[in-house]
């Protein structure tokens, strides 16, 4: 058995790079899609649908509304295509719309009346102009809000000051959702399956709720993607009362900056993978290396493990290798903790 040492070094950074490299060149004349996500908007939609330009593809979410929402809709315009989302919260409306989407640009958009469907030419120059994300500000000069309150503004700038300290971003307004990107970094954000089926008792998973444009932010500042805000002002709501608390959905951004913050970190974190085998870990049953991660089963499913050592058998990897007395040993530095695999040990 010859055993050879090899080193593999990955960070964030050139795993962006390889992803922008696999990329098509973008167009400088953009397809868009508006993903509108709504819950009982019926009122809303008569108003808001109008304005919007009839170039453009529009995606309405229905969150299982029991109104007209969806009547509403289609009555008001024909041509938009209108999707189920598949669990609860606004979050998972909106993957839904990520998902179905097929323009070049995806632009976030309330059924509210709050956005002004005015600006979206504003976001799509932002992009055409070499942004991966362009984030919507009331704070900038001509931006503004007619409807948020002075506690709900004292909230969002603690909020806005904390996520700036620790993803080391220069955002002025964090919590705003009226955003656009291009329709090709959402490998880079990562964001849950509207499929899963792994569900918490509320049937929610982690960014099915409020939290997506707070988690939105801390994805894109994770993965070092370009970001240019663009000025926006925030209208009333034509009819009806917003469904955010400020003290709850705070506490649900807080949470949210802690959360993505010890994600990033584990991401940044430096990969560094040494085989000492030939054949590779790869090459032998049980074990696979995939951008940097290893991956070792042993009657268990796989996982992935932190600064550990493995040792075992290939009979121990596979049975149907039993006679074999080669060892495949593996040092890896990963991001989660090691549990539930035999052998594993702390470094």
């Amino acid at each position: 058995m010859k055993q050879v040492s090899r080193s593999n070094t990955i960070t964030s950074e050139n795993l962006r790079d390889q992803r922008r490299q696999r990329r098509e060149p973008r167009s400088t004349t953009p397809r868009v899609s508006i993903v509108i996500p709504a819950k009982n908007e019926a009122r809303n939609l008569k108003f808001v649908l109008p304005e919007l330009p009839q170039a453009y593809e529009v995606i309405l979410v229905d969150g299982h509304s029991v109104d007209d929402t969806v009547a509403t809709a289609r009555l008001v315009m024909p041509s938009i295509q209108v999707v189920a989302q598949s669990r609860l919260g606004k979050g998972n409306a909106m993957v839904c719309g990520f998902t179905a989407a097929t323009g070049d640009i995806i632009v976030m958009f309330d059924a509210d009346g709050s956005a002004d469907p005015q600006e979206i030419p504003r976001f799509v120059d932002a992009l055409v102009a070499g942004a991966d994300y362009a984030k919507g500000s009331r704070r900038m000069e001509s931006g503004g809000s007619e409807d948020i309150t002075r506690l709900r503004n004292a909230g969002n700038r603690a909020l806005n000051r904390l996520n700036n300290l620790l993803f080391r971003t220069k955002s002025s307004d964090l919590c705003y959702g009226y955003n656009a990107f291009w329709r090709d970094i959402l490998e880079d954000l990562d964001l849950p399956s509207p499929y899963t089926q792994d569900l918490t008792k509320d049937g929610m998973v982690w960014g099915d709720g409020f939290e997506i444009e707070t988690l939105l932010s801390c994805r894109v500042a994770s993965s070092n993607l370009s970001v240019t805000e663009v000025p926006s002002v925030e209208r009333l709501r034509v009819h009806g009362v917003s469904n955010l608390n400020a003290l709850s959905d705070g506490l649900r951004v807080l949470r949210t900056i802690f959360v993505e913050h010890r994600r990033k970190i584990r991401v940044d974190r430096r990969v560094n993978v040494s085989l000492m085998l030939e054949p590779s870990p790869s090459e032998v049953a049980g074990v696979s290396v995939s951008e940097g991660v290893v991956v070792v089963q042993e009657g268990f499913t796989p996982v992935e493990l932190t600064e550990v050592e493995i040792t075992g058998t290939l009979p121990a990897l596979d049975p149907s290798l039993s006679g074999q007395s080669r060892t495949a040993r593996v040092l890896v530095r990963l991001a989660t903790e090691p549990f539930g695999l035999p052998g594993a040990q702390r470094r």
